[in-house]
């Protein structure tokens, strides 16, 4: 048996989602070296939940690790390059958390960055930016893993094998990703996640849907890719009086809290893809897939393979039901074997196992790229009321 030593960056729901994850691959002997984070009480805490060796908020201490062979990157969105950037120089493999990057405010730029910052400056950065990545992260003989869990959840990856051997055309989709507010204290603002629900959220589906198309693209032998977006993105809670929110979960400040982007690709078709950060009652994760023979309809959650109905939440604190989810009463749909549903058990076993072969991983730099560009031609879109061509 080969095995893998594993440091994840960032001890927050991401990083504990990924360490349940690693715990279930299979075939290769994974040994959970390091858990990192500037908070070391909350490191320790993932160290002793999941069984890493130790817990530090050294990262140098990790990259001179020989022992580690991947870093695991489940920071904030403003950390992910800079971090990417030190682990490849060190020699190890990378994989990394969504979305790539963003644009998180220059010197001499007004505040707060998504309410003052004209969104073409943002592009016209982000292009520079990922320009930059493709020559650094491409450049190196280190595997780059772009941990999108849409590409490898159960559903897109059997949508992917019926589309491969039907061979059909994909006419169009429409995808869904909404919460119920965040898990991340950080996601309020723009200048430390990048954006808002179509950053955090629509990441998701736009990185889906292109993969898919992607699929279309290799099995009928002709090049399809994106070459236009329409957007329109709200604050739409903003301005609603305090008692009409008691139940919002999340307060932002200048990011969106909805995002609508319609994508257009080079043979004409579309994907539509919807993201909100008040959808109550279970995290909705979906891609429809209308094709010239058919109808694949892709559900991650809510599962419909358990319910539960309660009275009240006695004794139920520490019960995961939904991510979000802060009332248990009545009829919830449970979320379980969520990793798997969603993607993250396959992911990091393909990586895992992408890694030992030295081969190209599904989620690569690539789907990477083009998903950060297209949000923020997106974000364009919205601000300047009009298509963008890509």
């Amino acid at each position: 048996m080969t095995s893998l030593g594993i440091a994840i960056i960032g001890c927050g729901f991401a990083g504990n989602f990924h360490s349940n994850a690693w715990t279930k691959v299979n075939y290769i002997d994974i040994k959970l070296k390091a858990a990192v984070d500037n908070d070391v009480a909350r490191a320790e805490a993932l160290k002793e939940k999941w069984g890493y060796e130790y817990a530090t908020a050294d990262y140098d201490k990790v990259l001179a690790d020989p022992e580690i062979d991947i870093i695991d990157i489940a920071l904030p969105p403003f950390l992910h390059l800079p971090f990417a950037y030190k682990a490849m120089e060190a020699g190890k493999h990378v994989i990394c958390d969504k979305p790539l990057t963003g644009y998180f405010g220059k010197e001499g730029d007004e505040k707060p960055v998504g309410e003052k910052v004209p969104k073409a400056k943002m592009y016209a950065s982000i292009l520079e930016d990922l320009e930059e990545a493709r020559e650094k992260i491409g450049g190196s003989d280190k595997l780059f893993m772009y941990a999108e869990n849409y590409i490898y959840s159960p559903a897109i990856v059997k949508a992917a094998e019926i589309l491969r051997k039907k061979k059909s055309r994909v006419i169009y989709m429409n995808a869904e990703c909404s919460v119920h507010g965040s898990t991340s204290p950080l996601s309020k603002d723009w200048n430390l996640v990048g954006g808002g629900s179509i950053m955090r959220l629509g990441s998701h589906p736009i990185a889906g849907v292109l993969y898919l198309k992607q699929v279309e693209a290799e099995v009928r032998g002709y090049e399809i890719r994106p070459v236009s977006v329409v957007a329109d993105t709200g604050r739409i809670v903003a301005g609603f009086p305090e008692e009409d929110k008691k139940h919002i979960l999340s307060k932002f400040n200048d990011v969106e809290d909805f995002g609508h982007v319609t994508i257009t690709f080079s043979d004409g078709t579309k994907a539509v893809i919807l993201s909100s950060e008040h959808y109550m009652g279970g995290i909705q994760n979906h891609i429809n897939i209308i094709t010239n023979d058919g109808v694949l309809e892709c559900k991650m959650t809510p599962p419909d393979n358990m319910r539960s109905f309660f009275m009240d939440d006695e004794g139920l604190e520490d019960v995961y039901i939904s991510e979000n989810l802060r009332c248990k009463t009545g009829w919830n749909s449970v979320f379980v074997a969520e990793e798997t549903l969603r993607g993250y058990t396959a992911e990091l076993q393909a990586f895992a196992e992408d890694a030992i072969a030295g081969r190209q991983p599904e989620s690569g730099l690539d789907i990477a790229i083009e998903t950060t560009k297209i949000m923020y031609a997106a974000y364009v879109s919205a601000d300047e009321g009009r298509r963008v061509d890509l």
